[in-house]
């Protein structure tokens, strides 16, 4: 079977540039890696067909039998489909012949074809840097699922609600004594301003379409998580409030971050513990019609103490925290959430895993790289952490990406 790969269009300068070294592609501002290096044919650089598809969400067959191509990719306006035939010159789109800047070919075993014909067929727009040999493709904007996280501090951007298909509302914890609670100085049940009440702000949301969920928050620095899951007793009261706290309040589901486990002590013990923590409560939350996330340290962090495998079949989603490897306000490195995700797909099927983005850290010129990636692997969606601090330029920015 023949590996198959795509096709770029450069002006001149490009192509001279490309002749005289090495050519790198860069999707959503991050490498994309391709078995062969493009080539340079009579003005043209092909670069490897299935790669760019795929991850541009192009959905790629082959026929040894008739040596097509069968690319489809479903979008707003249905589905577009696109065949080519090894060695012809045309393509076949949606039943119309479109002509190629080169022939469909095969480079040291990966199917080439111009680039252009991303940008032309499937939305995505290609642009050459000279100086760095670098092809730059930016995917179109996409429609995947959204979750904004709404603190304490998030009042001033709750307009921003609507645009989210769901938001969890940081209003409550497991506190120091490991009980779970609606008081405390963070993550607390706010008070009303005037005529606008939580209990309003909830309403207002699922009014217009967005999913309220309650957020659950706890750490293990005074082991607070530990004494919780070791406690039975503990561990069935906590589990009753919360489903009981977010039923009676309106919410439809529970997102649950419980963080800071397998720092040390036994971790395999850690992970059973929470696992069994995580069964109970899935069971009551579904009996009382609640959806559950969860929200998980990365596997690449230095917290070992949760079994992506287990939870996210307990949990209906699984977002991964693929944030805080660098200092505050620093953009988080890509290198780094790029290998969380591929972590996590190894254990959670990508239709129920969310990629957490920290606006904390980044900005509205990193924003965009991450939330390529969660469409570059096919993710679920993004959770962006949080209302309040994600500002309108970053926003302008990420309504270029994703439909918000």
């Amino acid at each position: 079977m023949i590996v198959m790969g795509g096709t770029v269009v450069m002006d001149s300068n490009a192509t001279q540039a490309a002749e005289a070294g090495k050519v790198s592609i860069v999707l959503d501002g991050y490498p994309l890696p391709f078995p062969v290096q493009p080539k340079v044919m009579n003005g043209t650089t092909l670069v490897p067909f299935r790669a760019i598809s795929e991850a541009l969400g192009v959905t790629v067959n082959w026929d040894q039998a008739t040596q097509q191509i069968t690319a489809s990719k479903q979008g707003a306006a249905g589905t577009k489909q696109v065949v080519l035939t090894m060695g012809s010159t045309s393509a076949i789109v949606d039943g119309v012949t479109v002509k190629l800047a080169a022939a469909v070919q095969t480079l040291s075993g990966s199917t080439v074809i111009p680039l252009s014909f991303f940008s032309q067929q499937f939305g995505a727009s290609v642009a050459w840097n000279q100086g760095t040999k670098t092809v730059s493709i930016t995917s179109p904007r996409e429609e995947i699922y959204t979750m904004g996280f709404y603190a304490l501090s998030s009042f001033d951007e709750r307009s921003l609600i609507p645009s989210f298909d769901s938001v969890a509302f940081g209003w409550s914890r497991i506190d120091t004594n490991g009980q779970f609670t609606t008081e405390g100085k963070e993550y607390r049940w706010p008070k009303a301003a005037g005529e606008v009440t939580p209990e309003s702000i909830i309403q207002e949301a699922e009014g217009q379409g967005t999913a309220p969920y309650l957020m659950v928050y706890s750490v293990d620095g005074n082991l607070e998580l530990t004494k919780n899951l070791e406690d039975k007793l503990l561990q069935e009261q906590t589990i009753s409030g919360i489903v009981d706290t977010a039923s009676q309040k309106g919410f439809k589901g529970i997102v649950l971050d419980l963080e800071g486990l397998g720092w040390s002590g036994d971790k395999a013990k850690a992970r059973s513990d929470y696992n069994a923590f995580i069964k109970n409560l899935s069971i009551k939350a579904h009996q009382a019609n609640l959806k559950l996330t969860v929200v998980l340290h990365p596997l690449n962090s230095a917290y070992s103490g949760y079994d992506y495998t287990t939870l996210a079949s307990l949990a209906d989603d699984v977002i991964i925290m693929a944030y805080a490897y660098e200092q505050e306000k620093s953009p988080e490195p890509l290198g780094k959430v790029d290998e969380a995700i591929i972590l996590a797909l190894k254990e959670v099927d990508k239709d129920k895993l969310i990629l957490g983005i920290s606006m904390g850290s980044e900005n509205e010129n990193s924003v965009n790289t991450k939330v390529g990636l969660a469409k570059r692997y096919g993710l679920k969606g993004i959770a962006v952490w949080r209302i309040g601090l994600i500002g309108q330029a970053a926003w302008s920015e990420m309504s270029t990406s994703v439909e918000l």
